[in-house]
């Protein structure tokens, strides 16, 4: 059987004409339908292998019983971490065959999350992930017991079997220990808003971290997240100048604080080390390019998916390795 070359991505029709068959039966291969003869699932599928079609994920989702749709409830999506985490699920659903259905939630409010849940049982998701960084969200959630698969995009210390994530405590250490290492010794962390899981647990790993060291701790700055609150904590900081680094939880306030640093006349980082968090694509060309902790939300995705589909059942649980990506904002002090 040689098949035609196609001047374009071959179709349903593609297939069931080279395979003799009608495009009824390509989809009930593609559907795995019981009722198909195995001689005939297997010509099929040879030639689906063959032309390397890939099937519309829509028409299989109106065509079968399955609606083979997950769900994803995002609180604050607009913020890089989820936004990044949602492009990795995405991007993992696809190739798994799977259409994204996201609900944004406007607030915390319990009628609002239940709405956002009822919203995604109406489109009958097959599994569903939750990326609400609040700890009042979560115990929400917790409350509905939901029946259907579901993953959570965050730890909130005691261990559930649904969450997966990585470990911010330990990137927040390796980003506290870098500029340990390189002398500093007065350093303050800028952290995020205190309902954020990702933000206590970062501020949590900072504090860890130096009194390991057994350095002073100043009391940490509770930000936005924002570039703007960034730039303001910087004008404020700048005044004192009784420090050397500081570890900003994540990257757009790192943008912020490094602004306010040079309109303050400091040089960074000759004067002040800066550290950010997330590592968003902006942040390599940052003036100067800005030393953070990576995370690797496409493979966070892909164990997502992974979850719902069932592929790591009986796996030990485990939280993905954030990554410290040394760039041009951190220096040994110089004094």
């Amino acid at each position: 059987m040689t098949a035609p070359k196609l001047g374009h991505p071959a179709s349903i029709r593609d297939v069931a004409r080279i395979a003799g068959v009608s495009r009824q039966t390509v989809s009930r291969v593609i559907n795995d339908h019981p009722s198909l003869r195995p001689e005939t699932r297997d010509r099929v599928q040879a030639v689906i292998d063959q032309l390397h079609y890939r099937p519309n994920p829509i028409a299989r989702a109106l065509g079968g019983s399955r609606s083979r749709t997950f769900g994803v409830i995002a609180s604050q999506r607009t913020q890089w971490g989820p936004s990044a985490a949602i492009q990795g699920i995405e991007l993992a659903a696809r190739d798994a065959g799977y259409l994204v259905n996201t609900t944004n939630l406007a607030s915390t409010e319990p009628q609002v999350i239940r709405d956002a849940l009822a919203l995604q049982v109406e489109h009958k998701v097959e599994g569903l992930v939750i990326i609400a960084p609040q700890t009042r969200t979560l115990d929400q959630i917790d409350e509905l017991a939901l029946d259907i698969p579901y993953v959570l995009l965050h730890s909130r210390a005691q261990g559930d079997e649904h969450e997966l994530f990585v470990d911010q405590l330990a990137g927040a250490r390796a980003a506290t220990r870098h500029l340990v290492q390189l002398g500093h010794r007065d350093v303050f962390h800028l952290a995020g808003p205190q309902e954020w899981i990702e933000a206590e647990a970062r501020m949590q790993g900072f504090l860890t971290e130096m009194i390991d060291a057994d350095l002073p701790i100043r009391p940490p700055i509770l930000g936005d997240w924002t570039p703007d609150f960034g730039y303001h904590a910087g004008r404020e900081l700048a005044r004192f100048r009784d420090f050397t680094a500081v570890f900003t939880a994540n990257d757009q306030m790192a943008l912020g604080l490094v602004h306010a640093f040079r309109d303050a006349g400091l040089d960074v980082p000759r004067d002040v080390s800066v550290v950010g968090f997330d590592d968003m694509p902006e942040a390599a060309h940052f003036w100067p390019p800005l030393t953070t902790v990576r995370q690797d939300f496409e493979e966070l995705g892909r164990r997502c998916v992974a979850r719902l589909l069932g592929g790591s059942e009986g796996e030990e649980p485990a939280p993905l390795e954030p990554q410290l990506v040394v760039r041009g904002s951190t220096a040994a002090p110089s004094r």
